[in-house]
């Protein structure tokens, strides 16, 4: 791939008809980055910013035939996995990337804001099992990581512990995300099998317009991955990217806003940077 083409990036995930989260939230960052979108969607949702009011889930078979049309034509550099509805779909999903050699970014959507379980049981033991172990980077966040790990986790010690077990577990690194933990700064530690912890931090942006943040998060770092940069670097400058996203929201919406996108993006710091 020469500097001018943009990495080929595949997210699978659901849409958000406000645009906020899921493939929505994932082009947008996929193309700010300087990548080229492609999308595989595992359902359609009709949601804003204070709730959703509707959801139609696609066949595991057309998830699957959307998978295959995209790699065998246009070909992938790095793909992000957002929510995947039951053990079925997880299935296909895992079926469909047997042959795939490039960096995956996994993002285990199983918890709500309000901690409702999205998933059954069955599909968390499928995602184990059959993803897990394919991805590059798995990006739990703390509710999350704590039902992965079968503890509550109380503090940064808890979440360091965890990760590390989950990435012993999976043979993926975990990046595990401190958004919904307490204090003034928000801390994610990101931990490979073998490798020392990267703990990140940030003071926390006090605002309601957070709508999207892990979608935005996972897909930033697939395109950094698909552009060639280390993992480490492109969690950094994917936390860098959506910091900038919060900080540039349009305010929309009564309840939790999308995130501001098409001001987050600094080229200079995508594919050039090191």
């Amino acid at each position: 791939m020469t500097n001018s083409t943009p990495p080929r990036i595949l997210s699978i995930a659901g849409s958000d008809s406000s645009g906020g989260a899921g493939i929505q939230a994932d082009i947008k960052t996929i193309i700010m980055l300087g990548g080229y979108a492609m999308t595989a969607i595992t359902a359609v949702t009709a949601q804003n910013t204070v709730g959703v009011q509707g959801i139609a889930a696609l066949s595991p078979a057309m998830v699957s035939q959307q998978i295959a049309s995209c790699l065998s034509d246009i070909g992938i550099d790095a793909i992000k996995i957002g929510m995947l509805h039951d053990a079925a779909v997880i299935a296909a999903v895992a079926a469909a990337l047997e042959d795939v050699t490039a960096p995956i970014v996994l993002d285990p959507v199983m918890i709500a804001s309000s901690g409702a379980a999205l998933i059954a049981p069955d599909a968390v033991a499928a995602m184990r099992e059959m993803l897990f172990p394919r991805a590059t980077l798995l990006t739990p966040n703390l509710p999350e990581l704590s039902a992965l790990s079968g503890r509550t986790l109380s503090g940064a010690q808890d979440m360091a512990e965890a990760a590390e077990e989950l990435a012993l577990a999976s043979g993926a690194a975990v990046l595990a995300k401190g958004g919904h933990g307490e204090g003034d700064r928000i801390v994610d530690v990101l931990l490979a099998s073998g490798a020392r912890a990267v703990a990140f931090d940030h003071a926390r942006i006090d605002t309601r317009h957070t709508h999207g943040t892990g979608c935005t998060l996972s897909a930033a770092i697939a395109t950094l991955l698909g552009h060639g940069q280390p993992l480490e670097h492109a969690v950094r400058l994917g936390r860098q990217f959506v910091v900038r996203a919060i900080e540039n929201a349009p305010g929309f919406g009564a309840g939790h806003g999308p995130l501001g996108h098409h001001f987050a993006a600094r080229r200079d710091q995508v594919a050039g940077s090191s």
